[in-house]
């Protein structure tokens, strides 16, 4: 017979010091330990802000013209921001007293090597949604001539008019 079988008080002190060793065994996994962090997640937001050269006065303007006179000016408009942005040009304000094509603005990106036209038509008739300039890049300027024509075949009725427009520039963050 069996040692054990025989003093069953010893075989269930066996058993228990059994358990209590399997459980300190299980338990003692509790040494192992992970950790990770991702600390300092900051947000901002960026800037879309523009400059104008001729912020709050006129680009072009002229008097006492007579048929076939051009008056030119330009201005520079720069992206300041941090972001890019789609911008455009709008005219407001505007009033043209001219016979129909007597009095025209031609606007131009002169920034590059060649002109490039922008618009060219008659002051007071830039679309009303205005003209779509596209994207500036943060810190991107450009500069545009705008020239005024009085037409060479103006007929007399077109003494003492006038004509005038306000242009402002929009700018919107690029998508």
């Amino acid at each position: 017979m069996h040692y054990l079988s025989q003093h069953p008080k010893r075989a269930l002190i066996a058993l228990a010091t059994a358990l209590v060793a399997s459980v300190a065994a299980i338990g003692s996994g509790a040494d192992f330990s992970s950790h990770s962090a991702n600390p300092a997640n900051t947000f901002s937001s960026g800037t879309l802000v523009q400059s104008n050269s001729k912020n709050g006065v006129a680009i072009v303007t002229g008097s006492n013209l007579k048929p076939g006179d051009s008056r030119s000016g330009e201005v520079t408009i720069t992206n300041t921001g941090s972001l890019a942005g789609t911008f455009k040009l709008m005219e407001a304000n505007a009033a043209n007293s001219f016979g129909a094509g007597d009095m025209t603005v031609m606007i131009e990106d002169v920034s590059g090597a060649k002109p490039v036209s922008v618009y060219s038509g008659e002051i007071g008739k830039v679309p009303a949604a205005g003209i779509g300039l596209g994207s500036f890049a943060a810190g991107e300027a450009r500069t545009y001539r705008f020239t005024a024509t009085f037409a060479k075949e103006a007929p007399n009725s077109d003494q003492g008019k006038a004509a005038r427009a306000d242009y402002e520039w929009d700018a919107v963050p690029t998508a």
